[in-house]
């Protein structure tokens, strides 16, 4: 695993946007969190409409843009093109149907892995840094089986790409993650409009 010195410890994964277009109350809570120290950010809102998700993305980025820090959107490759986002995040079911990288170079692609082959399928197609989940017990996924910090490990020690340690993260598990190979942490609710870091 190589620590890129362009990416931060902390990666932002929004939660699902409680109000609608426009969209004050979610950017104002992204808006908290940038303020906080918060430089990459992932717009996932899979319970709004296609028009809606655009819509999010224009205000989103336009809020990572005053604050230097970047957004990759949780949506397909036409849309992060259209909104002239920072990069993707593919899920593991995208990252697992795509043959070759789906954005040029300049751009970041992000993708989500929970197994072996999912880490050495992100290394064929040339991602930019991986999550790698659940680690811990996590709220968001009751279900999921957390993989512990060993097998985190393990799986971090398949690639060179830069990985954060996702599921159960906050603050002050970074120093773990960072010991255990992870470029830092990707969390919802522990990065979340937060009013310091």
């Amino acid at each position: 695993m190589t620590r890129s010195p362009l990416l931060p410890h902390t990666y932002l994964v929004t939660p699902e946007p409680q109000d609608t277009d426009p969209f004050v109350e979610f950017i104002a809570r992204l808006t908290l969190a940038l303020e906080a120290g918060v430089r990459l950010v992932q717009l996932r809102a899979k319970t709004i409409s296609a028009p809606h998700y655009v819509r999010l993305a224009e205000l989103a980025l336009a809020c990572c843009r005053r604050y230097d820090a970047r957004l990759l959107l949780n949506a397909p490759v036409d849309v992060v093109l259209a909104v002239r986002a920072d990069g993707i995040h593919l899920t593991s079911t995208r990252l697992m149907a795509s043959s070759a990288r789906p954005l040029p170079a300049e751009l970041l692609v992000s993708a989500a892995c929970h197994d072996e082959r999912q880490v050495l399928h992100a290394n064929a197609i040339g991602a930019d840094l991986l999550t790698i989940s659940p680690v811990l017990p996590t709220a968001t996924h009751t279900t999921a089986v957390p993989l512990g910090w060993p097998r985190f490990r393990e799986l971090v020690a398949l690639t060179d790409i830069p990985v954060y340690a996702l599921g159960g993260m906050t603050l002050d598990t970074l120093a773990q993650a960072q010991e255990a190979g992870a470029q830092g942490i990707a969390a919802i609710r522990a990065l979340w409009g937060r009013t310091g870091q």
